[in-house]
């Protein structure tokens, strides 16, 4: 099994969880939402003698993807987002760029789809579509690793926001149920704000499950 180390780093005011998924044979490492401190982010793979393959986006809400473009930039690395979160990426009012006074567009260079399975940095990654929180939102599951990234998805003890533009509560509850919950107890879930936590846990204690 490849081994994966775990780097987080808090980024942007709202206190995001940005995530090196870290490949510790080789020093690959993926990005997970970069959401602010692209040259900061950047001078830690260099620092830690890292090999960059890519940036993944849970969703497009400025505070976990504002930094990708920089830092794509910077790291000559591709951007992947799930395809039905084109829109809030692409939208200042779907991805609350209007909370920093910005009116910002992101985007991705790759576009995926649900159930997709991808091979970067040595790891297969699985596209989890998690609809409910935005229209594309998604997490990405690392079956071997026993990993799973939820964005704003899934929190310790609670589940991602539904109130903003476009957001469904029924949507997101339905999508952990199928997507999250069908995963062994075991798999440790990083979100995207707050404590790691594990899907056994959640199964037990969420009190939005």
């Amino acid at each position: 099994m490849t081994a994966m180390k775990i780097q987080q780093y808090i980024v942007s005011v709202c206190a995001t969880n940005c995530y090196f998924a870290i490949n510790d044979d080789t020093k690959e490492v993926l990005i997970i939402d970069p959401g602010a401190s692209a040259k900061q982010l950047a001078e830690k793979i260099k620092e830690h003698g890292l090999t960059p393959s890519g940036i993944l986006l849970t969703h497009g809400h400025f505070d976990h993807a504002s930094a990708a473009e920089e830092l794509a930039q910077l790291l000559d690395v591709k951007i992947y987002a799930h395809e039905a979160e084109q829109e809030t990426l692409e939208s200042p009012g779907l991805n609350l760029s209007g909370w920093e006074g910005k009116t910002e567009v992101y985007h991705a260079d790759v576009y995926l789809k649900d159930g997709q399975e991808l091979e970067l940095a040595g790891f297969k990654v699985s596209v989890l579509f998690t609809p409910g929180h935005t229209v594309g939102g998604c997490c990405y599951y690392f079956e071997e690793q026993g990993v799973l990234f939820s964005g704003d998805t899934l929190f310790e003890g609670s589940i991602g926001r539904t109130d903003f533009p476009k957001g469904s509560a029924s949507q997101l509850i339905r999508a952990i149920n199928e997507k999250l919950m069908t995963k062994p107890d075991e798999t440790a879930v990083y979100p995207g704000h707050g404590d790691m936590t594990s899907v056994g846990a959640e199964r037990v204690n969420n009190p939005f499950l």
